[in-house]
């Protein structure tokens, strides 16, 4: 029988690093783009999701968009008014800390600004992020949202989710076919899973995952823009660079 390639163990050893040619040429690419766009945007990113980045990059597909060392790309924008790529670039080293990217584009500024401004689509939360908002299993019959749309329009939650419930740690039981927790007259407190500003852990957010709660939003923060018709630098969201 042939041997499967499906698995194939890849020890991290022989994972090759970014190579000193892949830096230069980042560094090159923002040093050779630049002057053929009006705008430079810095941003930074709330709850990263692959899949929402794709689409920013769809909308934005007449644009450029670079990741990378901050170091490396404050370099290629120049770090002082002599090795400036253009007049006015030094300005946005600064904003270049932490897991921050740049938009070049000739869009209006305006244009941009607004379509971040709107773009924030809602995601299941993972582990180590802040709830959003508190979320309580409501006491009674188990229902597929929780209680967060009315019980006539919910259906009551699988009975074959049961088991993985209280191995969860949420105390329900079966009645007549139905999960249930607590009475089943609806009496009682109910079983929150989260408050608001709570870290959540794997378990928390396998349960809001569990009642399709998406308590994580994506969310992109303009921080900085370079105009190069004014060699000017506008701040924009200086409170997202604080935190």
């Amino acid at each position: 029988m042939p041997k499967s390639k499906r698995s194939k163990v890849v020890h991290m050893t022989q994972v090759s690093k970014k190579t000193r040619d892949q830096k230069d040429k980042l560094f090159q690419n923002i040093r050779d783009a630049v002057p053929e766009y009006q705008h430079v945007f810095v941003f930074d990113v709330d709850n990263m999701r692959n899949n929402h980045l794709k689409d920013v990059r769809r909308e934005l597909s007449d644009c450029r968009i670079f990741f990378g060392k901050t170091k490396l790309m404050a370099k290629a924008l120049g770090q002082n008014a002599a090795d400036a790529l253009a007049p006015g670039t030094e300005d946005l080293s600064k904003y270049l800390t932490g897991s921050v990217g740049l938009i070049l584009t000739n869009r209006p500024a305006e244009e941009i600004l607004n379509y971040f401004s709107t773009f924030s689509p809602v995601d299941f939360a993972r582990a180590g992020v802040p709830a959003t908002r508190d979320f309580t299993i409501p006491a009674g019959v188990v229902y597929a949202t929780a209680g967060e749309v009315p019980v006539e329009y919910d259906v009551p939650l699988e009975h074959s989710i049961e088991p993985e419930l209280r191995r969860l740690g949420v105390p329900t039981k079966m009645v007549k076919g139905k999960i249930v927790l607590g009475e089943e007259s609806g009496e009682g407190e109910g079983y929150r899973i989260c408050k608001e500003g709570d870290v959540l852990d794997s378990r928390q957010t396998r349960l809001l995952k569990l009642f399709g709660a998406c308590l994580s939003e994506f969310k992109v923060n303009v921080l900085a823009y370079w105009s190069s018709a004014t060699g000017e630098v506008t701040e924009v969201n200086p409170s997202a660079m604080e935190e």
